[in-house]
């Protein structure tokens, strides 16, 4: 099995924990201390959130604003349309921000979060149907009905 290990830096790990904890994530504990916290999304992807410090230490390279820099779109499915507007909110209500409009395109949905340290991530939804089959057929098939 694949899993997948997302690492962003913060510049208050704990309130990236107290962030991603109010998404309703959990927090690995074996691999969560001073320098760094697992947030588990599901059995196969993970977040280390690392203070910038620990992070500097994996990477040779100069840090990219995530404020003001775009280097990945990541993207994490939600069961249904509600699902997606549900941890939208609780990510504003935790200090989040939700930039932009919801991009709905009937067969998928999809709206973004962005957490304290400016690193965003994009929820969204799409039809099982549509997923299945691929949009132009699933669309086809809707404009038949």
């Amino acid at each position: 099995m694949t899993h997948i290990f997302v690492n962003i830096p913060t510049n208050d790990l704990e309130r990236s924990k107290a962030y991603y904890t109010a998404l309703g994530c959990e927090l690995n504990p074996l691999f969560t201390d001073d320098n760094a916290a697992c947030i588990v999304w599901s059995d196969q992807i993970f977040f280390m959130v690392l203070t910038r410090e620990y992070f500097a230490t994996f990477t040779d390279k100069e840090f990219a604003d995530p404020r003001t820099h775009a280097q990945v779109l990541l993207s994490i499915s939600r069961e249904t349309r509600e699902d997606v507007d549900r941890i939208i909110e609780a990510g504003v209500a935790a200090g989040g921000t939700a930039p932009g409009e919801p991009q709905d395109f009937g067969f998928m949905y999809a709206r973004d979060l962005i957490d304290p340290d400016g690193n965003g991530i994009q929820f969204m939804w799409m039809d099982p149907e549509a997923a299945a089959k691929g949009p132009e057929a699933f669309m086809a098939e809707q404009a038949q009905a």
